[in-house]
C-alpha cells in the first residue's frame, strides 16, 4: 500500500483539525426492517406480507416519545432493498438461480416499492432524523450457504459467484462464510451500494455496522496495521461520499457501530482515534446481540473525548436453549427490564457517554417459532426518560452481569465462571452513585446454571464479608419471566450501602463447600433510590 498507517493517521488528523459540528442527538433507535413482517404488530393476529404501511407503522411508534434518530437497516447489505442501478436485476437472477417465486419483500420491490424512500419520507413527516445503518458483512442464518434454507430476501449474485472471496470454506460457519475485506472487490461492491443510498436519498446520517457480522479478515494473513489501514481508508471514503452529497451548509453524520470491548477491535481493523480522524462523528458501542452494561465505554470515551459516544441497549440480556431444532429464531431469552435500561443509561452517562441507542427493541413482540414466548409489547414509555440524565440518576438501580455471549470473542467478559469446592473467583462491577448517593442497602445475587443444592457460598464486597439472606427473589417486579431461573439456582447477600463506591467494585465469590461443579452465569446488584 502506498501510505503507511502512521502517514494515514497524520493525514486524517490534519483534515480533522478544522472545526466540525458535534452530533446533538441523545437517543437513537435501530430498525432492522425484518420486524415489520417477523413480529406480530398490535391489532393483528398474524404476520402480513411486507408493505409500506407496515414499515411506516414501525416508524410512527417511535415518534414523539423521546427518540431523535431512527436508523433503518435495509436488509443485510448484500442486495438493494431500494430501486437500484447498481444491482437492477438481482431479483430476476435469484428466481432463475433458485427456481423459487419472489418473496414478500421482492414482490414489493418488483411492484416499484422503495423501502429507503418510504423510510426517509416517513421520518421527515414524523420529525425523526433518518439514518441508514449498513451491515458490512452480515451472514445471518443459512442465507449464505448453498443449502435451500436461506431467505431469498438477502441472497446476492455477487456473493454466490465469488466463493473465493469468502474467509473460509465452511458455508455453515457464521465467520467463514463472510467475505474477506482484504479483497478490494469486496469493499468496492459494498461501497457502490452504500454510495447509491447516500447519493439518492435525503438522509441525515449513515452508520457502518462492523458487528454484522464480526468477521472481516483472515487474521492469519493480515497484520493489525493492514486491517486498520483498510478500514480507516474505507471509512474516509464513506465520509467523502457523504460530504460530496451534502447541500451547502449541510453536514451528514457518520456513525460506526462497533464492539464495546477494546480487545475485539484489532481483528476488525478498528482504531477509534483513526476512525474519528477519518471523519466519524458518532460511535455506537454494542454488545453485539445482548445488552451488556459492563464494558469498555469509559476507556473508549477517554480515547475520543470530543466525539459523541453511545451505549447500545437491547431487549435481550441472556439467551437460553432452542425450542426447535435447526430453526432460526428458536432460542429463548431473558428480557431487559425498565430498571436495567435506566441503570445501563446511568452508567453510560457517568462515564461520559452522550446518549443511548436501542437495537432489536421490537422483538419483545411475538416472533420466531411457537413456544418461544411469552411475548409482550415493547416498553416504549422508557424512551421519554432515556435522554434525561437528571431523571435517570434518581431511579432504583439494577446492575447486571450476564453470560451474554462471546461474539466477538473478548477476554474482558467476566461470566461465566466455574466453581468447585474451595475456588474463589474475582469479579468487577462498575457502579455509579445516584443523585445524593446511595442510602439504602442493596442485594447481590449469583445464579448458577443448575440447582445449587446444599452447596455453601461466601461473597466479599470491597473486602467486606457480606451476610447471606434467604430472600432470593427478583428485586423489582417485572412482567418478563423468561429465563429468570428457579430459587434454588440463586444465592443472595446483603450489600451495605456505605461500602459501595463509584467506579469498579471488587467482588470475591467463594464456593465454601459442595460436591459438584457449578457455573455462575448471572450476577445482579439491586439498590433502591432514596
Amino acid at each position: 500500500m502506498a501510505l503507511t498507517l502512521s502517514c494515514l493517521h497524520v493525514a486524517f488528523a490534519e483534515k480533522a483539525a478544522a472545526p466540525k459540528p458535534k452530533a446533538p442527538f441523545r437517543v437513537l433507535y435501530s430498525n432492522d426492517t425484518y420486524n415489520c413482517t417477523g413480529c406480530v404488530q398490535p391489532g393483528r393476529t398474524k404476520r402480513l406480507p411486507f408493505s409500506s404501511e407496515l414499515l411506516e407503522g414501525t416508524i410512527d411508534e417511535t415518534a414523539g416519545i423521546g427518540v431523535e434518530v431512527h436508523l433503518l437497516q435495509p436488509g443485510v447489505g448484500w442486495v438493494p432493498w431500494w430501486q437500484s442501478k447498481v444491482c437492477p436485476d438481482w431479483i430476476e437472477w435469484f428466481c432463475d438461480f433458485t427456481g423459487r417465486q419472489p418473496t414478500s419483500h421482492q414482490k414489493y420491490l418488483l411492484s416499484g416499492g422503495d423501502i429507503v424512500e418510504v423510510f426517509v419520507k416517513r421520518c421527515r413527516k414524523k420529525g425523526l432524523a433518518p439514518f441508514i445503518s449498513y451491515r458490512l458483512n452480515d451472514t445471518h442464518g443459512r442465507m449464505m450457504s448453498e443449502e435451500p434454507g436461506w431467505s431469498g430476501d438477502v441472497m446476492g449474485q455477487f456473493y454466490m459467484e465469488h466463493p473465493e472471496y469468502r474467509i473460509g470454506p465452511n458455508p455453515k460457519s457464521w465467520y467463514e462464510r463472510a467475505q474477506n475485506w482484504a479483497i478490494p472487490e469486496v469493499r468496492d461492491y459494498k461501497f457502490a451500494l452504500m454510495k447509491e443510498i447516500i447519493d439518492n436519498y435525503d438522509i441525515d446520517g449513515f452508520e457502518l455496522d462492523f458487528l454484522r457480522h464480526c468477521s472481516l479478515f483472515q487474521l492469519e494473513r493480515t497484520t493489525p496495521e493492514q486491517r486498520k489501514e483498510i478500514m480507516t481508508r474505507f471509512v474516509a471514503k464513506v465520509r467523502k461520499a457523504l460530504d460530496d452529497s451534502s447541500k451547502p451548509g449541510e453536514h451528514k453524520w457518520l456513525c460506526v457501530r462497533i464492539p464495546s470491548y477494546l480487545d475485539t477491535h484489532d481483528a476488525l481493523g478498528i482504531d477509534v482515534r483513526q476512525l474519528v480522524s477519518a471523519g466519524v462523528d458518532m460511535v455506537n458501542l454494542s454488545g453485539f446481540f445482548f445488552m451488556e452494561p459492563q464494558n469498555d465505554l469509559g476507556k473508549i470515551v477517554k480515547l475520543i473525548p470530543d466525539t459523541p459516544v453511545y451505549i447500545e441497549m437491547n431487549h435481550i440480556i441472556q439467551s437460553g436453549k432452542n425450542v426447535a431444532k435447526h430453526r432460526h429464531g428458536s432460542f429463548t431469552f431473558r428480557r431487559a427490564t425498565e430498571n436495567q435500561f435506566y441503570t445501563t443509561a446511568h452508567l453510560a452517562y457517568a462515564q461520559g457517554a452522550t446518549g443511548v441507542s436501542m437495537f432489536n427493541f421490537a422483538y419483545y413482540r411475538d416472533n420466531g417459532v411457537p413456544g418461544r414466548g411469552p411475548f409482550h409489547e415493547p416498553p416504549f414509555h422508557i424512551f421519554k426518560h432515556l435522554g434525561d440524565k437528571a431523571w435517570i440518576a434518581q431511579q432504583d438501580q439494577h446492575y447486571i452481569l450476564t453470560k451474554a455471549g462471546n461474539t466477538p470473542p473478548s477476554k474482558t467478559r467476566q461470566l461465566p465462571k466455574e466453581f468447585t469446592k474451595g475456588v474463589t473467583q474475582s469479579i468487577k462491577m462498575f457502579m455509579a452513585e445516584p443523585t445524593g448517593g446511595w442510602k439504602q442497602n442493596g442485594k447481590l445475587r449469583i445464579e448458577s446454571d443448575k440447582l445449587l443444592g446444599d452447596s455453601k457460598w461466601a461473597v466479599t464486597f470491597n473486602r467486606v464479608s457480606l451476610k447471606e439472606t434467604s430472600d432470593r427473589s427478583e428485586p423489582y417486579e417485572t412482567p418478563y419471566q423468561n429465563l429468570l431461573g428457579e430459587e434454588g439456582q440463586y444465592r443472595a447477600f446483603v450489600v451495605p450501602f456505605d461500602i459501595v463506591k463509584n467506579g469498579n467494585n471488587d467482588i470475591q465469590v467463594t464456593m465454601i463447600d459442595g460436591k459438584l461443579k457449578y457455573k455462575i452465569i448471572f450476577m445482579d446488584i439491586a439498590i433502591k433510590y432514596g
